[in-house]
């Protein structure tokens, strides 16, 4: 999966040189989550954003020569889908927006392009996890077609972010070929 272009905005491989930002990014949406007490990131693995970098999953999303958001993908979770697991899918992990571009439906527009590299390669799902306390931000991934799986309790192993261990998250999937994303 490489670089895809639309009218607008582009979205390819972040490189070394994309990392200060990223990590700005991490950082501006930890501050945010903690000033308005929202369940969400408390910290954030550098290690795993350097790894899906090194392996060319972690993507961003340009528009105009600024990087407007960032976001790794995988296409096998066992640890975190288990049985689920079916190879079959694309896994969205890690998205955060650029602080400047809050509120210009980013996630659309990632959205957009996973389903487009999804179909390429013959997958029936996207998925992704996220907070399960956080009503809203699963109320925000169903509207866009996304269904509840299941509430389930990340392991505490190494093999996982920090940030993501020892989590309950919600599980959320996208049929693509039911899909009635609002994209």
């Amino acid at each position: 999966m490489h670089t895809t272009t639309s009218v607008h905005y582009q979205v390819e491989n972040t490189t070394v040189e994309d990392l200060p930002e990223i990590y700005s990014f991490f950082e501006a949406a930890i501050a945010y989550i903690r000033l308005n007490n929202y369940v969400g990131w408390e910290t954030y693995d550098k290690n795993f954003i350097a790894q899906d970098m090194k392996n060319k999953l972690q993507f961003k999303v340009v528009s105009n020569g600024i990087i407007l958001c960032v976001f790794s993908i995988c296409l096998t979770d066992e640890l975190i889908w288990r049985e689920r697991e079916n190879h079959e899918a694309v896994y969205l992990h890690r998205i955060v927006v650029n602080p400047a571009c809050k509120g210009q439906k980013q996630f659309q527009k990632i959205l957009h392009w996973i389903i487009y590299q999804a179909g390429k390669k013959g997958l029936k799902y996207v998925r992704m996890d996220t907070w399960a306390q956080n009503k809203e931000i699963v109320q925000y991934y169903e509207s866009f077609g996304f269904g509840f799986i299941e509430n389930y309790t990340t392991p505490d192993t190494p093999d996982l972010p920090k940030q993501h261990r020892n989590l309950t998250v919600t599980l959320l999937e996208l049929n693509l070929n039911t899909s009635t994303s609002s994209i």
